[in-house]
């Protein structure tokens, strides 16, 4: 019921890519030492990036790069790589229905439109963070 630290973790390594273009050859090693997290990790994000169109990686070789420029991704964009069910992941309603309680059996239809209403400002609100906006206010 949070947005996972895989999401600022893929951030962090979006703005390392960007800052290391022309300078050093971004591997997932070296990413993992910047982030502080495991290789495997690391590649387990690049790939879920790269699939998103949001960067390329040559094969065996690293150098990741961006596929757009950094004011043409969005936190959304990133956060929607990462979690495939996107928003309606943060929010949760635990499983009681089929119990006999008249309040189990309607807690889903009670919470169903003011969560789709938090979810839909959380998605708006990603959708106007760039990682251009993100990495300027490091």
């Amino acid at each position: 019921m949070q947005i996972s630290i895989k999401c600022s973790v893929a951030v962090h390594c979006l703005i390392f890519i960007h800052e290391a273009k022309g300078i050093a050859k971004v591997t997932s090693n070296l990413l993992a030492q910047s982030t502080g997290s495991n290789p495997v990790v690391i590649r387990n994000i690049l790939s879920a990036l790269k699939k998103a169109g949001l960067i390329t990686v040559p094969r065996g070789t690293g150098g990741a790069e961006l596929c757009a420029d950094p004011s043409q991704i969005t936190l959304y964009q990133i956060y929607s790589a990462l979690e495939p069910e996107g928003v309606t992941s943060i929010i949760g309603i635990h499983p009681c229905e089929g119990r006999s309680c008249p309040v189990a059996q309607n807690i889903r239809k009670v919470l169903q439109i003011p969560y789709r209403k938090i979810e839909d400002a959380v998605q708006k609100t990603m959708e106007s963070i760039t990682l251009e906006t993100a990495e300027n206010s490091v």
